[in-house]
């Protein structure tokens, strides 16, 4: 199930799932969503849902979902479509649409108002999402890749992990589940040597692991991830992000980024690397070796 705020990209995500091979439907009155779930012949379905559906109600929308998990009859999983104030305004200037929930005949200026009436009847929905996508800054191109990545027949198995690195400047990544500050190591930006360099050049690398506060810090952070990631799995999340910070998401967390991607993926989980000031996405394929797979929960009292 596909909702979201208006401008944030709901249709553009339903294309996908509909190249995907899903039947999709968009805005359906919610009286017949039991229908379309149980219909003859009835396969994978997107189906979209925002504030003009037809019956539109957040919490009873979430209580279906419910009942359908408790019933074993399906394994919905719903995707929030978000964006921030500011490039929805723009989005919507730019294509002269009117807001939906901006009463008709009121001026361009009531979008802004709009929005907040659409965030905070949409509020709950966001809550409880399994996967909230940001598209402030995120290219078609790349939501598509995104999509095709957890909806594909490669991304039904198992749990993906993205490994992010950016600037605390620039604002937390939305759709971050964990964040590490690393700002109390040592900063090579205040090195003129090694300010243009990036924490993937290896002057950079061993600055950053010289400090002393590198060793204990890398050490006690893979000790809590390393059992965390298969409790999450266990629980059924099917997509983690770790999102490293420092203060010009270029040095100290890039390195990390790095490093922690790699030992993941050698841990034998699938990786995004991504370089949020960077500019830079790669994926890291899962190590041959399968993963150990100890109790998560014994894991975590040890």
């Amino acid at each position: 199930m596909v909702t979201g705020l208006s401008g944030a990209g709901k249709s553009s995500a339903l294309r996908v799932l509909e190249d995907l091979g899903m039947e999709t439907v968009d805005n359906p009155p919610l009286a017949i969503l039991g229908e379309l779930l149980s219909g003859a012949g009835a396969g994978p379905l997107a189906i979209g849902v925002d504030t003009r559906t037809r019956g539109f109600d957040a919490t009873a929308l979430l209580a279906g979902l419910d009942a359908l998990r408790a019933r074993g009859a399906a394994a919905p999983e719903l995707v929030f479509m978000d964006s921030s104030e500011e490039v929805l305004l723009r989005r919507f200037s730019e294509t002269r649409r009117r807001h939906p929930l901006t009463p008709a005949g009121v001026a361009s200026g009531g979008v802004g108002d709009g929005i907040a009436r659409e965030e905070e009847a949409l509020a709950p929905l966001r809550e409880a999402a399994d996967w909230v996508i940001d598209t402030s800054e995120l290219p078609m191109p790349e939501l598509r890749r995104m999509i095709e990545r957890r909806y594909g027949p490669a991304g039904k198995a198992g749990m993906s992990v993205t490994v992010q690195s950016f600037a605390y400047p620039r604002g937390l990544p939305r759709e971050a589940d964990l964040v590490i500050d690393l700002r109390f190591l040592r900063n090579p930006h205040y090195d003129p040597a090694l300010r243009p360099m990036t924490g993937r050049d290896a002057p950079v690398a061993a600055y950053i692991e010289a400090d002393p506060a590198w060793g204990p810090f890398w050490g006690r952070m893979t000790a809590l991830l390393d059992p965390l990631l298969p409790a999450y799995e266990t629980g059924g999340k099917k997509y983690l992000t770790l999102a490293l910070g420092c203060t010009g998401g270029k040095h100290r967390s890039v390195l990390a980024t790095e490093r922690l991607a790699r030992h993941l993926a050698e841990a034998g989980w699938p990786v995004e690397l991504t370089h949020r000031e960077l500019g830079i996405r790669e994926a890291i394929p899962a190590a041959d070796s399968q993963r150990a797979h100890l109790h998560p929960i014994s894991m975590l009292r040890a």
